[in-house]
């Protein structure tokens, strides 16, 4: 956990951008929480900061700020047109918050209002989300105005060197702004069984990625257990 924040305090001291890539269950959102509570009351940033999430953890997200650092001015963007226009008008430009949790939709629906504001960081959730550089979301992401940006991902990231290019693009766009640059000098069949363009790629991922796995963090933990359990088809299953 504190190696956790220590490596995200250290690319925000150098202006960098990165992927908090933590196997799942080892804690990327009280990581994230620390990190802003440390920029309010050590770096004296308090904001506006804007975590993007999916809308099933949006809650837990919100209670997540409230129970670890009950400081930060939480504020939820979601539900219908006239709620939304509600709270907008009275809470979310008056800009009496810290933070403001919302989710991928809202971004889409709320764009022009989002855009209005100068973000410090923009936290991403489930970042593999915008792996797709043509996509919706992740073309809106990218007209935010943002100082900051950090992207949380438990999912490993696969073969495709395309869809990795997309998240270092959104990281550092002038740093990797060519992903025919990035394709070639990373041919996926060359880089198989070739050691040297894999230490090569390791190498431009070390500063922008910190990935751990449970056996690696916790060696207490007994050895995952998995029971499969048979049933037979539903009734509309096998109508179907």
């Amino acid at each position: 956990m504190i190696r956790g924040l220590n490596w995200m305090i250290g690319l925000y001291e150098n202006g960098i951008n990165g992927i908090l890539a933590d196997e799942m269950g080892l804690g990327k959102t009280l990581q994230t929480i620390s990190l802003l509570g440390y920029m309010k009351h050590y770096r004296n940033v308090h904001g506006p900061h804007m975590v993007i999430v999916p809308k099933s953890t949006l809650a837990n997200w919100r209670n997540e700020f409230v129970r670890w650092v009950p400081s930060m001015r939480v504020v939820c963007l979601i539900g219908d047109q006239e709620t939304r226009n509600a709270f907008i008008r009275d809470v979310l430009l008056p800009g009496e918050w810290d933070v403001c949790i919302t989710s991928y939709e809202m971004c889409i629906k709320e764009k022009s209002v989002f855009k209005k504001f100068n973000w410090r960081y923009m936290v991403i959730d489930e970042a593999h989300r915008i792996k797709n550089e043509k996509s919706l979301l992740s073309q809106i992401v990218r007209e935010f105005k943002t100082s900051n940006r950090l992207l949380l991902t438990g999912t490993p990231l696969q073969n495709n060197l395309h869809e990795l290019w997309a998240l270092l693009n959104f990281l550092l766009p002038d740093v990797f702004n060519s992903s025919e640059d990035f394709d070639d000098w990373f041919n996926t069949n060359e880089c198989l069984g070739d050691n040297s363009l894999v230490e090569r790629l390791h190498a431009v991922l070390r500063p922008f990625l910190l990935r751990r796995l449970k056996l690696d963090v916790e060696k207490s933990l007994l050895p995952k257990k998995e029971v499969k359990v048979f049933i037979g088809l539903s009734k509309m299953q096998r109508e179907w």
